[in-house]
């Protein structure tokens, strides 16, 4: 029964990468255009023979990849390219965001599991104070040059202690806010635009995981706060890859 799940999730992660692969292909060799529409998420679920998860997997993938922007209620649409994404490093910055993808899957494990159990055992106190953080989140996003690192934070931290185990919360408090990949990199450059199009992105990721915690959906919320980490890894190592390609600059790994 165990085996047949993880053969199943692991088919999953593989349908969704051939998605990514599929979609991703057209938009590169401009079948899709900038400013083009996807179809619905039934027309992919149908065209494709997969499911609603997988879908929504690959068109976060996507999303992370700054391929393509979701505008809920309206639908997902082909974003003009930006050279090397829209999270781009210095080279100098290489060994830093090694040790912040390091961190990035040491949160993939943690967090996943402390995702559902809030969802699972959270207050309604404790659900308010999530929604404040992310409320904080966005405010800060409009302010422009707004704190959005402690409401991050913040967020993540009253889903641990929703859990209802204090060494959760013990965890992420001991790494505190530099766990959060954009404090560990010092010298990234992003124009203020592609700043607020990015943190706009990793927000609506996490109203996806407070959406799932609120339905008390355990296995959504897992999903969820899997996504938007590996999302952060993905950004991360795009990134990083850009910084290693920059000419004369030899490879660090």
């Amino acid at each position: 029964m165990a085996g047949g799940a993880v053969r199943q999730r692991k088919r999953s992660r593989g349908l969704a990468h051939d998605l990514v692969e599929d979609i991703s292909g057209r938009i590169h060799a401009k079948v899709l255009a900038p400013g083009d529409k996807l179809p619905t998420e039934s027309a992919i679920v149908q065209a494709y023979g997969v499911s609603r998860t997988v879908v929504r997997e690959a068109i976060s993938r996507l999303q992370a990849a700054g391929l393509v922007e979701t505008h809920h209620g309206i639908g997902t649409f082909v974003l003009e390219s930006r050279p090397g994404g829209i999270f781009r490093l210095d080279p100098a910055d290489i060994p830093t965001s090694i040790d912040a993808i390091a961190v990035l899957e040491l949160r993939v494990s943690l967090e996943t599991e402390s995702a559902g159990l809030a969802a699972a055992r959270r207050t309604d106190e404790q659900l308010l104070a999530m929604r404040d953080a992310l409320d904080e989140f966005e405010r800060n996003v409009v302010m422009a040059k707004g704190d959005t690192v402690s409401p991050d934070f913040r967020f993540h931290l009253e889903i641990a202690k929703a859990t209802g185990n204090r060494y959760f919360s013990d965890i992420l408090g001991h790494l505190g806010s530099a766990l959060i990949p954009r404090t560990r990199i010092t010298a990234t450059r992003v124009p203020q635009e592609d700043q607020s199009h990015y943190l706009h992105r990793v927000n609506r990721e996490h109203e996806e995981i407070f959406n799932a915690i609120a339905r008390r959906d355990a296995e959504a919320a897992r999903a969820a706060m899997r996504i938007h980490l590996t999302n952060s890894r993905e950004r991360l190592r795009r990134a990083r890859e850009a910084a290693q390609s920059v000419p004369g600059k030899p490879a660090t790994d």
